[in-house]
C-alpha cells in the first residue's frame, strides 16, 4: 500500500498579534501544516507521525498569532461612535425606573420560567405519541380561529378593533 500525505503549507502577509516570529520548536524544519498521517505502523511511519502532530500544532500555534485586518474603505454607519436609538430610549426608560431591583428581579424570574419552559417542553417533545397529538390540535385551533375571525369582514374588523383597543391599552395611546 503507498502512503499518502497531504502537505499544505502555512504562508500569511499578516500582522503577528505581539510583533514577534514566534519560536519555532527544535524538531520541526520547515513551516508546514500537514494532514493525519496513514494508518501503517512501522517505525518509520511512527516518528513520522509525531513529527507530523508536532507540525500541525505548531502550525496552530502560529495561526493563533496571527490577526489580518480589512483593507479599503469602512462605511461612515462604522465609523461613528454614537449610540442607536434603540438603546438611548432604553437607557431612559431605565433611568425612570424607581425600583429597579423589582424590575431585575422580575427580569431574572422570566428568564428562568423560559429556561424551565424550554426543559418542559423538550421533555414532553421526547413522549411517543404527544408531539403528533399537539400538532394536529395546532392544526386544529388554526383552522378554527381562522374562520371564526378572519373568513368574513364583520369578524375580521371586530379581530382589529379588538386587536387596536389591547394596543391602546397597554402603551396608552395607539400611533
Amino acid at each position: 500500500m503507498a502512503s499518502t500525505s497531504a502537505t499544505l503549507s502555512l504562508t500569511s502577509s499578516s500582522t503577528l498579534i505581539d510583533s514577534k516570529a514566534p519560536r519555532q520548536p527544535s524538531g520541526i524544519s520547515s513551516l508546514q501544516c500537514t494532514s493525519l498521517p496513514s494508518i501503517h505502523a512501522s517505525m518509520e511511519q511512527s516518528q513520522n507521525r509525531q513529527q507530523t502532530w508536532k507540525t500541525t500544532a505548531y502550525c496552530r500555534k502560529l495561526a493563533r498569532n496571527v490577526i489580518t485586518k480589512a483593507t479599503g474603505e469602512t462605511p461612515a454607519e462604522m465609523v461613528s461612535t454614537e449610540t442607536p436609538e434603540i438603546v438611548k430610549k432604553v437607557q431612559e426608560a431605565w433611568e425612570k425606573v424607581d425600583d429597579k431591583y423589582a424590575v431585575t428581579s422580575i427580569a431574572v424570574a422570566g428568564a428562568i420560567a423560559v429556561w424551565g419552559s424550554s426543559g418542559m417542553i423538550s421533555a414532553i417533545d421526547r413522549l411517543p405519541l404527544v408531539p403528533g397529538v399537539l400538532e394536529l390540535v395546532g392544526i386544529g385551533y388554526t383552522g378554527w380561529f381562522a374562520y371564526k375571525n378572519l373568513v368574513f369582514k364583520p369578524d375580521r374588523d371586530a379581530l382589529l378593533g379588538k386587536i387596536k383597543a389591547t394596543y391602546k391599552d397597554i402603551l396608552g395611546s395607539s400611533s
